[in-house]
C-alpha cells in the first residue's frame, strides 16, 4: 500500500500527470478513494510553491542561455495564448477555471506559468490556483470511482 501511496503522490506532483493522472492510478492501484484523493490533492498543491520557487530561483541565471531562453519565450507564448481570454477578462476566477478544467495542459504547472506572464501576485495566484486544483481533484476522484 505505501507504494501505491507514494505512486500516487509523485505522479500528481509530475507535469505530465498531476492529480488527473495520479488520483485515478491510486484507485486503479486498489488505495481507498479517500487515500487517493488526499495524497493526489497533497501532490497536486505542491507545485505551486515547488515550481514558483523554481522559476524565481533559476529564471534569471538561466535567461543568459539561447535554449533556456527559447524554451521559456516559447511556454511564455503559449501560456498567454491558452490563458489570454480567461485571465484578462475574469482575473482570479479565470486563473481558478483554467487550473480547475480537468483537460491536459490545464493543470497547476501552466497556472503557474501564466500567473508569472500576466503578472498575477503570488497569494491571488497560489489561492486561484489552490482552487482550481482541489476542485479538478474531486470531479476527477468521483469520475474515477463512478467508473471504477
Amino acid at each position: 500500500m505505501l507504494a501505491d501511496i507514494v505512486s500516487t503522490f509523485l505522479v500528481s506532483i509530475s507535469p505530465l500527470g498531476e492529480s488527473r493522472v495520479g488520483i485515478p492510478l491510486g484507485i486503479f492501484k486498489g488505495l481507498p478513494i479517500l487515500v487517493a484523493f488526499v495524497f493526489g490533492l497533497a501532490g497536486n498543491l505542491l507545485v505551486f510553491p515547488l515550481f514558483n520557487t523554481a522559476i524565481d530561483l533559476v529564471h534569471k541565471s538561466l535567461w543568459k542561455y539561447h535554449t533556456y531562453r527559447q524554451t521559456s519565450l516559447w511556454m511564455m507564448r503559449r501560456s498567454k495564448k491558452l490563458l489570454g481570454k480567461h485571465v484578462k477578462a475574469y482575473g482570479f476566477w479565470g486563473l481558478m477555471l483554467f487550473v480547475m478544467i480537468p483537460l491536459p495542459v490545464t493543470g497547476a504547472y501552466m497556472g503557474v506559468i501564466g500567473a508569472k506572464v500576466f503578472g498575477i501576485g503570488t497569494k491571488t495566484a497560489f489561492l486561484a490556483i489552490s482552487i482550481g486544483i482541489v476542485i479538478s481533484a474531486s470531479i476527477i476522484t468521483v469520475v474515477s470511482h463512478l467508473v471504477s
